[in-house]
């Protein structure tokens, strides 16, 4: 009896969990994010941002890392197939795992696939709303949809979330600029 309490305490802990996973409330982020809006040096910056990265895209799962590993080098390699395997292996395994859904968003916008790429990306930011990768990413479907005004305000999203990302500022303000200055 002395261990059923815990047991049960375990149990209900685990099915009652909220459905953000914890690499996505990492208590290192609030920080980090915190850091990434204070420095005025580039190079901060993007350690900070690697340091983000790291976080998100560790699975602290071997196989589910493994999977994440052969999807992205089928990917960079174009071996679409292979990869959309591997990712949705991976969100298949841990639903809960915002890279795994914004890794298959990258693939389908590769593939052209926008409207599954587009649905992929939102459940990555119902998982992590912060995930800037994510921001730009939709920016560049809608770039692809030729909606330059939803374009530019997925840009300036992720910029508002991640102030280093110099590629995403130089779009935005071409974006701005081919919409004449339009307010969003």
């Amino acid at each position: 009896m002395k261990h059923v309490i815990p047991a049960l305490a375990f149990l209900a802990a685990v099915v009652f969990a909220p459905a953000i996973d914890a690499r996505q409330t990492d208590e290192r982020l609030d920080g980090l994010f915190a850091r990434l809006h204070v420095t005025s040096n580039a190079s901060e910056a993007a350690g900070i941002v690697a340091m983000i990265w790291g976080i998100w895209t560790s699975a602290e799962d071997d196989e589910l890392d493994r999977l994440m590993a052969i999807g992205s080098a089928a990917m960079n390699a174009g071996r679409f197939g292979r990869a959309l395997e591997s990712f949705n292996a991976i969100i298949e395994g841990d639903p809960g795992f915002a890279e795994g859904w914004n890794k298959r968003a990258t693939l389908y916008y590769l593939m052209g696939r926008y409207d599954e790429s587009i649905a992929d990306v939102e459940r990555t930011l119902v998982l992590e709303p912060r995930h800037f990768g994510a921001l730009s990413g939709m920016g560049l479907i809608y770039t692809e949809l030729e909606d330059a005004k939803t374009a530019l305000s997925w840009f300036e999203q992720a910029i508002e979330v991640n102030p280093y990302m110099p590629g995403i500022a130089l779009r935005a303000a071409y974006l701005r600029k081919l919409l004449g200055g339009e307010p969003i």
